[in-house]
């Protein structure tokens, strides 16, 4: 099943995480992971998002049910994993007061040239979450930028929750997405070692795969649909 291939305010030049930053009661959660065609899902009603979101709904009450403090979920704009994480943490904001969203573009004008659906859930994330900003304030100038923003997130966050599997990484040539982060992340930890990173791997999505599957069986033998 599973292969590789509202209300809020804008801190524009994004001094509202800088004082997240100078804030030791409160924990940072960076959020992301594959991008939606890299794991071959072109449409939210795959059964993939569900099983995705079902892990990351597990994951992030683990993590909330350890702590009373603030807790912030920080994540990346791209459609995928990040998405799916900022609609389940938005989801449990209603459990946990506590939890708080902050959707963080790596540069200004992220995303113009998405298709129209795309660009509306981009603008949905934006309205949905606690905090939004923009690392860069300038278009798209090189990658650079996208160095800077890795940098960013690492620096503000305590914690990375990473749905990425390594082992999937078979093509020297060619990476997904997330192989970048967690190269950057663990390079990251070498010279902070409270960092804590925590992978979400494809045997565990296909074991919540099958958990799914099972208890949908079960449900249609109950309820005889």
């Amino acid at each position: 099943m599973w292969y590789i291939i509202a209300n809020n305010r804008s801190f524009g030049d994004v001094r509202g995480l800088n004082d997240l930053e100078r804030n030791k009661t409160m924990r940072r959660i960076w959020l992301t992971g594959y991008r939606s065609y890299e794991l071959g899902v072109f449409e939210d009603k795959d059964t993939k998002v569900t099983v995705i979101k079902m892990v990351l709904t597990e994951r992030l009450t683990q993590l909330l049910n350890q702590t009373e403090d603030e807790v912030w979920v920080i994540a990346g704009p791209q459609m995928g994993v990040e998405r799916w994480g900022l609609e389940v943490a938005n989801e449990l904001k209603v459990d946990y007061p506590q939890l708080k969203t902050s959707l963080i573009m790596p540069f200004a004008e992220f995303g113009r040239q998405w298709n129209e659906s795309n660009q509306f859930k981009l603008q949905q994330m934006v309205a949905q979450v606690d905090y939004y900003g923009e690392v860069s304030n300038l278009p798209y100038q090189g990658p650079e930028q996208l160095r800077r923003y890795q940098q960013f997130l690492m620096e503000h966050s305590d914690y990375l929750l990473m749905v990425f599997d390594p082992e999937q990484e078979l093509n020297p040539d060619q990476h997904a997405k997330p192989y970048w982060d967690y190269q950057g992340a663990q390079s990251y930890q070498a010279t902070a070692p409270d960092y804590e990173i925590s992978l979400i791997m494809m045997d565990e999505l296909q074991e919540a795969a099958e958990n799914w599957a099972e208890q949908q069986r079960e449900d249609a033998e109950t309820y005889g649909e």
